[in-house]
């Protein structure tokens, strides 16, 4: 059963990659895609075969066992990567009064309430990440339908609801990512840039591997993680070996 499950998935793959361009399919020529690479040699090959115009983000994706349709086998957080994402995140707060100042004076690009609210409900989304105190919820809850979506809806498990704006905003401006299981059990995170040295994207990789390890549900049986892949913006995936973690 496993079999079948496999070569149609590996048909699948061929089939995809015959409709790339011809600067994927020389990049991908580099690639043993039958091989599960060491982690930083997966990563240099990355950076090598990498052919896009601009610093490419190098994304992980960890493959789980999970069954997403039970709310204790998803997969939700933050982690804070060692050397960034070398992207500079445009940081919202709502809140009020003293914790308003806070996050002002902890580098919040933009901080408000109702009138930031109402800004976002105008059609303003030029941010990547959302924090909002407690007791702004009931307000910015009326904005689920337009943040939910986007990935942007503050929430206590990624940190992001919560009455210390200092460190939420600190955190989110020193590389602060978010992980969680699409419905197919991935788990999708930026690592950095191509840019990085090999050992920083390392070094955020196995921040990442350890946290998704240590997240393990208890309800889970058998193989946990089951594959592991890095790639950069357009390029192919590589495998990772899981065991050299």
């Amino acid at each position: 059963m496993g079999g079948k499950s496999d070569k149609t998935t590996f048909a699948r793959r061929k089939t995809q990659m015959a409709k790339r361009g011809k600067k994927y399919q020389d990049a991908l020529k580099q690639v043993d895609i039958t091989k599960a690479y060491a982690p930083k040699e997966a990563l240099e090959l990355i950076k090598k075969i990498d052919f896009a115009k601009f610093d490419a983000t190098v994304e992980t994706v960890f493959k789980l066992n999970v069954d997403t349709k039970q709310a204790d086998q998803q997969l939700r957080g933050a982690v804070v990567l060692p050397n960034g994402t070398g992207k500079e995140q445009t940081v919202i707060v709502f809140a009020k009064g003293e914790k308003a100042k806070d996050a002002e004076a902890a580098g919040a690009d933009v901080v408000g309430d109702d009138d930031l609210v109402q800004r976002i409900q105008g059609g303003w989304l030029d941010f990547d990440v959302a924090v909002a105190t407690p007791d702004m919820m009931a307000q910015v809850g009326r904005l689920g339908r337009v943040l939910g979506p986007k990935g942007l809806m503050p929430n206590p498990k990624t940190g992001t609801v919560t009455m210390d704006v200092k460190k939420a905003v600190e955190e989110s401006k020193a590389g602060k990512v978010t992980y969680r299981t699409d419905r197919d059990g991935n788990v999708h995170v930026p690592i950095g840039k191509v840019s990085f040295d090999a050992d920083k994207l390392l070094g955020n990789l196995d921040v990442i591997e350890d946290t998704i390890v240590r997240s393990r549900p208890a309800s889970v049986k058998g193989t946990y993680v089951k594959n592991v892949s890095v790639t950069s913006t357009f390029g192919p995936g590589v495998h990772v070996d899981l065991s050299q973690f």
